[in-house]
C-alpha cells in the first residue's frame, strides 16, 4: 500500500512463500513468485525483474523491503531525483542518529558518505559499527534501494564480495565493485517488524496515519 501511494509505477510483491503470495493477491496486490535460494533482496528482485519485465520497459527498479510499512509514501518517491545524474548506479536513503542506542547498536547500519548537496550524500562504505569516529553527525542506514536497470544486472552477476559477508551488508557488493551509491537524507527511519511487539506498534502507528 506505501509503495502504491507513492505513486511513481508497478508494484509486485515478490515472495517464494505461497502464503504470502495469496495474502497478497486476496488483498487486490500483485505478486510475483521467487526462487528461495536467493542471497539477498536484490537478487530476488532481479529475478522478479526478469518474470514481470522481460522487454526491458522499466528504466528504474526499487527495492522496498516488506518489513517497513510505515514507511512513508514521500521517502519512497526520493530516491528518484538523483538518477538525473548519470553517474549514479543505485540510490539508498538514511536518518540522522538522534540516540545513543542507535549509536551503538549493531543491529542499526550506519551509512558513511560524503555530502554532494543538501540532504545527499556519496556512500563511502556502511557498517554495523559505530562509525564515523569522533564527533558529528551518523545516519541510520534504511534498507530501500533503487537501481538502474544496468547496476541491477550487474549487481547479480557479481560473486558475493568479502565485505559483504563480513558485515552481512549486500550492499558492499556493489561498494567493492566500485559502483556509485548515492543516500537520500530523510527525517525518520520506519519502524521495522521483526518481532510481534513491533507488528503491534507497527498497527498503531498505521491506524493515525
Amino acid at each position: 500500500r506505501r509503495a502504491e501511494a507513492a505513486g511513481i509505477g508497478r508494484v509486485a510483491v515478490a515472495t517464494d512463500t505461497e502464503e504470502i503470495a495469496s495474502i497478497v493477491t486476496a488483498h487486490g496486490g500483485e505478486a510475483v513468485m521467487t526462487r528461495p535460494t536467493h542471497p539477498s533482496g536484490s537478487d530476488r528482485i532481479h529475478e522478479a525483474m526478469q518474470k514481470l519485465d522481460p522487454e526491458g520497459k522499466a528504466e528504474i527498479v526499487i527495492n522496498l523491503q516488506g518489513d517497513f510499512p510505515t514507511i512513508a509514501p514521500e521517502s519512497i518517491r526520493e530516491v528518484l531525483p538523483p538518477f538525473t545524474d548519470p553517474a549514479v548506479d543505485i540510490v539508498t536513503l538514511a536518518s540522522e542518529i538522534h540516540t545513543e542506542e542507535e549509536h551503538l547498536a549493531p543491529s542499526v547500519v550506519k551509512a558513511v558518505g560524503s555530502h554532494i548537496g543538501p540532504r545527499r550524500m556519496r556512500a563511502l562504505y556502511f557498517t554495523r559499527a559505530t562509525a564515523p569516529y569522533g564527533d558529528g553527525p551518523r545516519y541510520h542506514h534504511i534498507g530501500l534501494y533503487a537501481y538502474r536497470r544496468a547496476a541491477l544486472e550487474r549487481f547479480v552477476s557479481l560473486p558475493r564480495s568479502p565485505l559483504e559477508v563480513q558485515e552481512s551488508l549486500e550492499q558492499l557488493r556493489a561498494i567493492e565493485a566500485g559502483m556509485r551509491i548515492d543516500i537520500v537524507i530523510v527525517d525518520s527511519v520506519p519502524r521495522g517488524v521483526d518481532t510481534p511487539p513491533d507488528l503491534e506498534t507497527a498497527r498503531s502507528i498505521l491506524s493515525k496515519s
